[in-house]
């Protein structure tokens, strides 16, 4: 059951981000950075973190996950330090995932041969 939770939410999250793909003008760079900030805002307000005890992966694994995990050491460094945890709580919190991002994307680059696309498309 816990498999078809995390699907379904996930699913759901995928689905209106690909619906504001589709349906707007937005670039996808805006439409990450729309879904990260939603993540944060909803850990803030205290929505967050019931939908991640009922989906699990399907709610931390979307860019969602990653503003309410950025959210969560925020709250968390400001509570230990202060004004100065508003600067350092992100980074410490969300440091381990974006450096596997960037070493596991140097790694497949080195093996996979990249195809450059010279098609201007304005």
């Amino acid at each position: 059951m816990d498999y078809v939770k995390a699907f379904l939410i996930g699913g759901i999250i995928y689905v209106l981000a690909q619906i504001l793909m589709d349906n707007t003008k937005l670039m996808p760079g805006r439409i990450m950075v729309l879904l990260v900030c939603t993540g944060a805002i909803l850990g803030a307000i205290g929505i967050y973190k019931p939908l991640l005890e009922f989906a699990g992966a399907g709610a931390s694994v979307p860019l969602t996950g990653f503003g309410y995990n950025l959210w969560k050491g925020i709250k968390s460094a400001i509570d230990q330090d202060g004004f100065i945890g508003l600067f350092r709580g992100g980074f410490q919190s969300a440091a381990v995932g974006t450096s596997a991002a960037l070493i596991f994307s140097y790694l497949a680059s080195l093996v996979f041969q990249p195809k450059i696309n010279n098609n201007n498309q304005s």
